[in-house]
């Protein structure tokens, strides 16, 4: 027995070590050199049967009294084996729930040892688009959607059986939906392959659904879409996707928002963007302007010398936020539209204005740029 290593240290923890640690030390090294991880490898196998086998002593009372007193010479041959009996790891105690935890977790599943797989095949989770106009987004509204998905059956009434007529119990996995197979010193569980995992058999299939207990079925249901919803973001229909089969859970429809664009608006979380255009003698001389909102039509004042590109805040007229906290703003951006077609008296007028701009102070910016090119090439 010299050639064994001490157990504690194959788990990496000290003698005065708590049964969690020890399950927590076997489990991290169990996942890491379990054959199923590490196909053909023998120095993993070796490994993970080691790191079993130290498990089994410490994790029983009597058997890690006896180590702790005497070593591997004090066991005697009392080590539980691997793959001894039917169950396999699952004779061993604690080390047989870590196993079955760490087959779980490789398996995707957390089954339980001997526990019954549930007959009923869950329903597929559907999604689908819905386009809605930004003031529809912005204010909510409800919308018809035609659905195709997965239903009960009519003619065998959900149990893909014709005529009525019930399934039977699976002769390959008994109805636990899986067969389990030995391993070399492990036990491995894997679907049903004659039953798919349901468990059960149609052995007279229903016309119509083939067996499946379910057929296709298009459903007109009523969506409502809540006032300040945005574009991408998905509304869940809890049990209208597919129905699930043999009795199982129905699964859930997705709505996927797709809000169309606008002509003016565009959005910004719950603010409304949009460019206002006025012209120069507006922006020279200030002026009262009637400016569109979701809300309706609302009157700004333009303040005497505003510059293109200046950015105006109309308070709590932008999209009411999801549940109904408060609103966002609208925000304009100040666009001073050049004209492109002058008349003979408004090009009069233009030039005089502009031989007054020469000899002015009105247009800081641009005299401040000026300068500053000036300075550039001294």
């Amino acid at each position: 027995m010299s050639d064994k290593r001490d157990y504690y240290e194959v788990l990496g923890v000290g003698k005065s070590a708590s049964k969690d640690e020890i399950k927590k030390a076997y489990r991290k090294l169990a996942m890491k050199h379990h054959p199923d991880r590490n196909p053909d490898n023998k120095e993993s196998e070796a490994k993970f049967k080691e790191a079993s086998e130290a498990a089994e002593v410490l994790l029983d009372e009597n058997k890690k009294r006896r180590y702790d007193q005497f070593g591997h010479a004090g066991m005697n041959g009392q080590q539980g084996g691997f793959g001894g009996g039917a169950g396999g790891f699952g004779d061993f105690g604690d080390l047989g729930d870590i196993f079955g935890d760490i087959f779980g977790d490789m398996m995707g599943g957390g089954r339980g040892r001997g526990r019954r797989r549930s007959t009923g095949r869950p329903g597929n989770d559907l999604q689908m688009g819905i386009n809605v106009t930004f003031e529809e987004a912005a204010f909510g509204v409800k919308k018809k959607v035609n659905v195709s998905r997965l239903a009960e059956c009519k003619t065998c009434n959900g149990s893909g059986g014709k005529d009525g007529s019930k399934p039977t119990t699976c002769d390959m996995c008994q109805g636990h939906g899986e067969v389990r197979r030995q391993q070399g010193f492990f036990t491995v569980a894997s679907t049903c392959p004659k039953c798919s995992g349901s468990g059960q058999m149609i052995s007279n299939p229903c016309s119509t659904c083939h067996g499946d207990g379910r057929s296709k079925k298009q459903s007109e249901l009523e969506v409502t879409i809540p006032a300040g919803i945005d574009h991408g973001q998905r509304l869940k229909l809890s049990d209208e996707g597919d129905s699930g089969a043999q009795g199982g859970p129905d699964g859930d429809l997705y709505i996927v928002i797709q809000i169309e664009e606008h002509e003016i608006f565009n959005r910004d979380g719950f603010d409304v963007l949009y460019t206002l255009p006025i012209s120069f003698s507006q922006a020279a001389l200030g002026s009262e302007v009637e400016v569109p909102t979701l809300d309706g039509k609302v009157m700004v004042n333009i303040p005497a010398g505003t510059q293109s590109g200046k950015k105006m805040r109309l308070r709590n007229k932008g999209i009411q936020k999801l549940g109904g906290y408060g609103a966002g703003d609208a925000i304009l951006t100040i666009h001073v539209e050049t004209p492109t077609k002058l008349s003979s008296e408004q090009k009069d007028i233009f030039e005089q204005l502009a031989l007054l701009d020469e000899s002015s102070k009105t247009n800081p910016m641009s005299r401040g740029f000026l300068d500053k090119v000036k300075d550039l090439f001294q």
